[in-house]
This record gives structure tokens, sequence and C-alpha cells, in this order.
């Protein structure tokens, strides 16, 4: 199914997508012509200027997916965004620009057995490019590859000084795996099943309302750099390095809002400061956010 007789329910929301914004949002002023090479870039500059964030659940606001309130969420006002604001957002922008973009989901595996069927529920992309089926997240948070990964089985990539591998496993899934100085780092695990923006709105519903989700919990901020990756999780920040070095440190309640804008360059109104900061006060340390910082 192409997409002149594709129904409206199967395409992304791509005629919103203010271009120029975005591409000065991001700081893009390369080519986009649809190939690995400006794919690539685009992945690179995208994760260096927003941030992994899932703020909106424990202040409140919906969490919402239409092209335009993701524009003014993540381009206009400079916030960030969560697996599925991140890769809708950038799924439209790739469509915009005669990319060959399907939606696709999976299980959170984050070091877990890679047998086990846990929820699939974060949103992911399948781009494709004379002929090969490329793997693409923006929405991982800190963990996620700086990078395209080729859907093909023992496939390792550098994405920076970060090396992944996609593997096929004998039932029939792809696992995702990072390596660290322990070995390799289970992260996701998916078929190629296509899922589309009804999908995700599901799982977007799930993720910002129900009261077991990490984002209902706690704080949770990551930012993915090419050298450093930093993650705030509740009141634990946690820097990464390539090697494997991390360094992690309790901050106070009252150090958030300064935290936000100085290590993740997110500036809130006041209010939203404010009600973080009691909020972080009062909820304590989620059970989520061990998990969320392995």
């Amino acid at each position: 199914m192409n997409a002149t007789t594709a129904h409206p329910s199967a395409l992304w929301d791509s005629a919103p997508v203010d271009l120029p914004a975005y591409l000065e949002r991001i700081g893009y002023d390369g080519p986009l012509t649809p190939t690995p090479d400006t794919l690539t870039a685009l992945i690179r500059a995208h994760l260096a200027a927003i941030p992994f964030e899932g703020l909106d659940p424990v202040l409140g606001l919906p969490v919402l997916l239409d092209t335009e309130s993701l524009q003014d969420k993540m381009v206009r006002r400079g916030r960030g965004g969560y697996c599925h604001e991140h890769n809708t957002l950038f799924a439209s922008v790739l469509d915009r620009l005669g990319f060959r973009v399907t939606g696709r989901s999976a299980r959170m595996l984050m070091g877990g057995d890679e047998r086990e069927m846990g929820p699939v529920g974060h949103t992911i992309l399948s781009v494709v490019l004379d002929g090969v089926d490329w793997h693409v997240d923006v929405g991982i948070g800190n963990f996620g590859p700086r990078g395209p990964i080729p859907l093909s089985d023992g496939a390792q990539v550098f994405t920076g000084p970060w090396e992944y591998r996609m593997d096929r496993t004998p039932h029939n899934h792809w696992v995702l795996r990072l390596r660290r100085p322990d070995g390799w780092f289970n992260l996701i695990q998916f078929t190629e099943e296509p899922y589309f923006r009804a999908d995700t709105a599901v799982h977007n519903y799930v993720a910002s309302t129900d009261p077991g989700s990490p984002f209902t919990q706690q704080i949770v901020v990551h930012h993915n750099g090419d050298d450093v990756r930093r993650t705030l999780n509740g009141l634990t920040l946690t820097t990464y390095r390539p090697a494997g070095e991390r360094t992690r440190r309790r901050i106070t309640a009252d150090e958030v809002p300064r935290t936000l804008r100085t290590v993740f360059g997110l500036a809130l109104p006041g209010e939203h400061e404010r009600a973080l900061v009691e909020f972080a006060r009062s909820s304590g340390e989620s059970p989520w956010a061990e998990s969320l910082t392995a």
C-alpha cells in the first residue's frame, strides 16, 4: 500500500510540519535528501537538541500527539518528550522530507531476558532506504543509538563511541543490544509488524495516565549526548561515559529547576517548576528509578 492509496489513518500527519522551525530547533543546516547520511545527521542533531522527558504526566498535563501540539511543545517552547512524542514528531519530519518511514512498537528489556514477553508499548521507527530497513529510535532516552541500525542479524554499529548490535532471535524477534564493559545489554525487542498513529495513541495514554507508569511516579529527564549521557530519575542525577564510567549523586527537591535548566536545557514556567519541586518532595524514589538508570 503506497501513500497515494493508503487511508489517512495509516499516514503521518506531516503536512503541518513547520520544517524551517524544526531545523532551527535542532541546529541543522545540512542536506535534506533522503539518504542514510542525512538520516544519521538528523538523528544526531535531534538528540543533541531535544531532551527525553516525561514531565507533563507528573504535572497533570495531557500528552498530545498531533503534529501541531508536538511542534508547540518540542519546537516552539523548547521542551522535550518521551518515545511517543519524539518518534511521532521525527517520523512526520522524515515523511515531509520524502523518507519512507513506518511505525513499529517494541518491548522494553533494559537488561532483561529476551525470552520474556513483557508488554509492547515503546514507539520506534523503520526507515527503508535503497532496500535496507533501518531501525530508528530518537525516543529511548540515554540508552538509544545516535544513528540508524540496519535490520540485519548480527549487525554491529558504532554511533559515535557507543556500540550496538542487532540480533534475530529463534522466536523471530529482533533484539537491539548496547555494548557495556560487562557485555551486551539487552535494550528492546520487536517484530517487523507495522504500528500506526492510533496504536501509539493508546500506548501514550497508558504511559501518561496509568498509576504504574514510570512517568506518573517520578521525574524522568534524559539527554543522549555523543560523549556523555545524563539522566535525572526521581532525585538521582547520573552521568554515563562510553567506557563504562558512571557517576551518580542525589539532588534535593529544591535543586530540580536549576538542574533542569543547566543540565538538560529545560526552562519551564515558574508555576511548573514549583509544582515539580512539590512533587519531588512528596513522591520519594520510584521503584522504576534503578531500571531507568541501568
